[in-house]
């Protein structure tokens, strides 16, 4: 009697990888670096009419970011998805509520961890919204002094919870004695067994580096005196080595 087995053979199986398993693709990646660095490169360039075009182009580059980033959230592969980070967050409230009702060694501190940097993660994306749009007031000068220093709130809070989220994934490291940060480095977690993540998709997450450098060396040029002010850097380090 000839019996069919539902199991894959081994030949067909493949094998796990001694890196271990990928759980964030590459374009994930790619935009985590390029928020980042577009966010600290604004705000160090925030004070002062010299940096002014520097700073304009990195707050259009990272409120460009944000809209591929819902764009691949909405339309990418499931992985990808915004819809279990908002899921997460939705589960604060219910932990919170918990804590009371257990004694406070018993409470799931682990969970609460992990809540805490979906919500710092999806507080920061939301934050963009305001912080480009005031931003974009005060270079249009749609209204007074007033407008500027709503930019600089939102822009010092976006900082004090990108600490926030730096500072659970620091601890979260410690205390795990894990490697939190690793999987926005190289993608993966250690352990075997399948990727969560099967495409790596490098071309996407190579072509969004290409155009966020396109973006910068178009700014680049249009400005007419460049995006960086040499002259005036000159000045100050021979001020500084005279």
């Amino acid at each position: 009697m000839q019996t069919t087995s539902t199991l894959p053979r081994i030949a067909d199986a493949k094998p796990a990888s001694s890196r271990g398993r990928r759980v964030v693709d590459a374009p994930i990646r790619m935009f985590h670096w390029l928020f980042a660095l577009s966010f600290v490169g604004a705000y160090v360039t925030a004070d002062g009419e010299r940096w002014r075009a520097m700073h304009v182009t990195l707050g259009y580059l990272f409120a460009g970011l944000l809209v591929l980033r819902v764009l691949y959230g909405a339309f990418g592969p499931r992985q990808a998805r915004l819809a279990p980070l908002l899921h997460r967050v939705g589960g604060v409230r219910r932990w919170l509520h918990s804590l009371p009702n257990r004694p406070l060694l018993q409470a799931d501190w682990r969970q609460g961890e992990s809540l805490l940097i979906a919500l710092a993660i999806a507080t920061m994306l939301f934050a963009v919204v305001p912080l480009t749009l005031t931003g974009l007031g005060v270079y249009q000068e749609w209204a007074g002094d007033w407008l500027e220093d709503v930019h600089e709130f939102f822009g010092d809070a976006f900082l004090a919870v990108a600490l926030v989220h730096v500072g659970a994934l620091v601890g979260s490291s410690l205390l795990r004695r894990r490697n939190r940060m690793k999987p926005m480095i190289t993608g993966r977690i250690d352990g075997s067994g399948p990727d969560p993540v099967p495409d790596e998709r490098r071309w996407l997450a190579l072509l969004l580096l290409a155009a966020s450098i396109a973006f910068v060396a178009w700014q680049w040029a249009q400005a007419p005196n460049g995006l960086v002010p040499w002259q005036a850097i000159a000045t100050t380090f021979a001020r500084v080595f005279s």
